[in-house]
């Protein structure tokens, strides 16, 4: 891929993106597929005034082999210089960039009873942290290939070849080819009046149906708002979390959803793939579950605490969106989730509620916001969804016909 257009990739990231402020350190989080990309983020970074940006690299054959070889005691320890670690950066708020690359499949085959349950203890500690520092700092999740990757998508390729057709996917999904900057500023204005639009109803209730046998709803809290694109810190730094991103989004009331959802694209979860499964929900709960592939994985998945079977999400994204359009399947939820409509499972957030910086989370999660260790995106969108809007004045409002925005 030509550096010039790896560089306005790198500008969007770290401008639009994190939006580094001056003397603000910054923590980089990646695969170790594109040390020279890491390293030109890190360097605009710098440009942009950090005051110091410190790289973390994973490694998954390295998880492989620490799930096979330590003991649960040992894999579920957070050991207390990572706790200070982590109240350091409550302490400093850096900004952090996550630049992704795994293989969709790269933990297949590991004791996944054993991984879960080190991963749920792990997040039950960070999570105290996490909440500290929720909505005062700037992120951002963005995208490089990875050779498994890139062969999983592009299997009948050279590696080379399959990994210049990724970046070529990546870059056109995020909106990085000729000028990013003036592309996601039209974007999020465009998110925004969306965003208004629904805001300015009033709504009620979701009902969704799709002739694959979605039939479900769920309801929203009075005080829930919808929101997509750029946000805010409670600082006021504006930010881009997601790139690429195509979705309006609210958090509903945990406890209404109602019925059955399908699932459209495969959910790739602690590094497998999960495929063809079905959700059922009963007074907001996922009750029963169906999958062609890894069902166990899946029922692991929603038992992680007792808000894992709750959603926390639900968002709206044209199925003619640019990531659809492309015709790839990219088995890595930052892309899949932005290609159709989603729903997630698990924490709801605190910024879809209107005024949300008066309230605590408890009182959060008395108005019916979901609560979890976890969040994950599953994706329901398809061709022929539609999705009405049941107001609180009682008007029924097309909010997609065809999966499309109906307005």
């Amino acid at each position: 891929m030509k550096k010039t257009v790896l560089r306005n990739y790198v500008k969007l990231i770290a401008t639009m993106g994190v939006n580094v402020r001056k003397d603000q350190d910054v923590i980089i989080n990646a695969e170790l597929e594109q040390p020279e990309f890491v390293y030109m983020v890190a360097e605009e970074c710098y440009k942009a005034g950090a005051r110091k940006v410190t790289v973390d690299f994973d490694y998954q054959p390295l998880t492989k082999l620490a799930v096979k070889y330590q003991s649960l005691e040992t894999l579920s320890k957070t050991e207390k210089w990572q706790k200070t670690k982590l109240q350091h950066q409550v302490d400093t708020l850096p900004a952090r960039i996550y630049l992704i690359s795994e293989d969709p499949d790269g933990l297949s085959g590991i004791d996944q009873e054993k991984y879960s349950r080190a991963m749920g203890a792990k997040r039950k500690v960070v999570k105290p942290f996490r909440d500290k520092m929720d909505n005062k700092y700037q992120w951002c999740i963005a995208a490089v290939p990875g050779a498994k990757w890139a062969k999983k998508l592009f299997p009948n390729e050279r590696t080379s070849v399959a990994m210049e057709k990724l970046w070529e996917a990546i870059l056109a999904a995020s909106r990085a080819t000729d000028d990013p900057i003036a592309a996601w500023k039209q974007h999020n204005e465009d998110l925004a009046k969306r965003c208004d639009y629904l805001n300015s109803l009033g709504i009620e209730k979701l009902q969704y149906k799709s002739s694959n046998g979605t039939d479900f709803t769920v309801g929203l809290m009075p005080e829930s708002k919808f929101a997509g694109g750029g946000e805010y810190t409670l600082g006021g730094d504006y930010y881009n979390p997601n790139i690429p991103s195509e979705e309006v989004f609210t958090s509903p009331d945990k406890n209404t959803a109602e019925g059955i959802v399908y699932s459209s694209k495969p959910l790739s979860y602690n590094g497998e793939l999960i495929e063809n499964f079905s959700i059922r929900f009963e007074k907001g709960k996922a009750v029963e579950v169906t999958a062609e592939k890894n069902v166990d994985l899946l029922k692991k998945m929603i038992s992680m605490d007792e808000g894992a079977a709750y959603l926390g999400e639900c968002a709206l994204i044209a199925y003619d969106s640019p990531i659809n359009n492309l015709g790839i399947t990219f088995c890595n939820t930052l892309f899949d989730e932005n290609a159709s409509c989603h729903l997630a499972l698990g924490r709801g957030f605190m910024e879809c509620i209107k005024d949300y910086d008066k309230y605590t989370m408890e009182e959060c999660k008395k108005m019916g916001l979901n609560d979890s260790i976890m969040h994950e995106d599953f994706m329901i969108g398809s061709e022929d969804l539609s999705i009405v809007a049941y107001t609180r004045d009682g008007k029924k409002v097309q909010i997609f016909e065809k999966g499309n925005w109906a307005f």
